[in-house]
């Protein structure tokens, strides 16, 4: 088994002891684990503070990205986690999740959590992609 660590350029540097993504091929089984992504720009500022529409749409970009860099893309994914701050949101964020996902419907997990990792964030997805 090999695991490769993804760094897009142009995302935020990690917080911590984890990587944006890390790809783990077995075989023929290609398996990426998309850690939860933010609306935080390159520079550590929130992108578009508590506006759940605009975050959605910038997380998707950077999952996005993450899954290029692996060589994937969103028909890829097979599992979707998020996580909002505030469920009515849930309205603001579900037409840019069923944009991406319209013809794969990967299975999927949403929850309303107390707060995220960074003040105005309100969204957080990760994804897990295989191919």
């Amino acid at each position: 088994m090999k695991k490769t660590l993804i760094y897009p350029a142009g995302h935020p540097a990690p917080r911590g002891a984890y990587s944006p993504g890390l790809l783990v091929e077995d075989g023929a089984t290609r398996t990426l684990f998309v850690t939860g992504q933010l609306a935080i720009d390159p520079e550590g500022g929130v992108v578009a503070p508590n506006d759940a529409a605009a975050q959605t749409e910038y997380v998707f970009r950077l999952i996005g990205s993450i899954l290029h860099a692996a060589g994937m893309d969103f028909g890829d994914v097979v599992k979707v986690q998020t996580f909002l701050t505030h469920m009515p949101d849930f309205e603001k964020f579900a037409p840019v999740r069923n944009r991406h996902f319209a013809d794969t419907r990967p299975v999927s997990t949403l929850l309303e959590v107390k707060g995220l990792a960074k003040e105005g964030c309100c969204v957080e997805i990760e994804v897990v992609a295989m191919r």
